[in-house]
């Protein structure tokens, strides 16, 4: 987790990281190839296994309350498996037409939705197939071999986070910088040695480098991947998937209040709310309860 933040408090400092087109190729190339061995490897274990562990009721645990928590924590852990509503708007922002933007989101949101699911559902059911009540968090420290084609998927795991970390961290970067003004805190550095002078964003460098630092702080001291993920989910899945979506679309196909259209999807946008405030209570428990792990 240092290194890996170390990795990024370098990268955070590259301007315009996240206007590269070679790291959204980047990135998916390294999420296809991770994502199609995580999928062969729990097809070939069962097919090795003869059988499908598990059972449709999922893992036994001491008490019905302790499965509560644990299915509103996987319903947290589902809806983070989409997250890229964080970057829809910066992505929208980057297209040009013709043709129009709208249709190439619509067909953009589609495809990558279909795929994604296909991914997940395939490494999950076949993870869940292979492994049965011991299936690892991580499917790829379940499989012992091929022990290179494993290490390979996971180094395009790191790299792949390398470049998502970025791409989820710019917006936030741009917004504090272009609210306090950070153009105006840059300064010139002599370089004595290198006989060159350079210029460097004192705001830029403090602010990026305490947010990388306090994030490995919090994921150094919260090292319980499945349940922060999934409360992480929870607590941006209805804002940011639902709500904001829904209010658009009220307000530009102008939808009268309390008609049976605008009924339907307030209760729509109710009853995601509900979902998502059950996962994140569950995953809170997760988090911070006594039997965390």
């Amino acid at each position: 987790m240092l290194l890996f933040g170390l990795a990024q408090a370098v990268l955070s400092q590259i301007p315009d990281f996240h206007n590269m087109a070679w790291l959204s190729v980047f990135a998916a190339v390294m999420s296809f190839f991770y994502s199609f061995v995580g999928f062969g490897l729990g097809a070939a274990k069962v097919i090795e296994n003869g059988v499908i562990k598990g059972g449709i009721g999922g893992i036994p645990l001491a008490s019905p309350m302790q499965k509560v928590w644990r299915v509103a924590q996987s319903l947290g852990d589902i809806a983070f498996a989409y997250p890229y509503t964080l970057v829809l708007l910066e992505i929208e922002d980057t297209l040009r037409s013709p043709p129009a933007e709208s249709i190439t989101m619509k067909a953009a949101s589609r495809a990558s939705i279909a795929i994604t699911t296909f991914f997940y559902l395939g490494c999950g059911c076949f993870g869940y197939a292979a492994f049965g009540d011991g299936t690892p968090g991580n499917l790829l420290t379940g499989f012992g071999e091929p022990y290179w084609l494993i290490d390979l998927a996971n180094l395009c795991v790191v790299l792949h986070l390398l470049g998502g970390y970025q791409l989820y961290s710019q917006p936030a970067f741009a917004l504090v910088e272009r609210r306090f003004g950070a153009e105006a805190w840059v300064v010139e550095v002599p370089l004595p040695l290198l006989r060159w002078r350079r210029s460097v964003n004192v705001f830029r460098l403090c602010f990026r480098t305490a947010y990388v630092v306090a994030v490995t702080a919090v994921a150094v001291w919260y090292p319980y991947f499945n349940q922060v993920v999934g409360l992480i989910g929870a607590f941006t899945f209805w804002p940011l998937d639902i709500h904001f979506p829904v209010q658009m679309y009220l307000a530009q196909n102008k939808v009268a209040p309390w008609t049976t259209r605008w009924l339907a999807i307030q209760a729509f946008s109710a009853t995601c709310l509900l979902v998502a405030v059950f996962a994140s209570v569950g995953s809170a428990v997760g988090v911070f309860g006594p039997n965390r792990s």
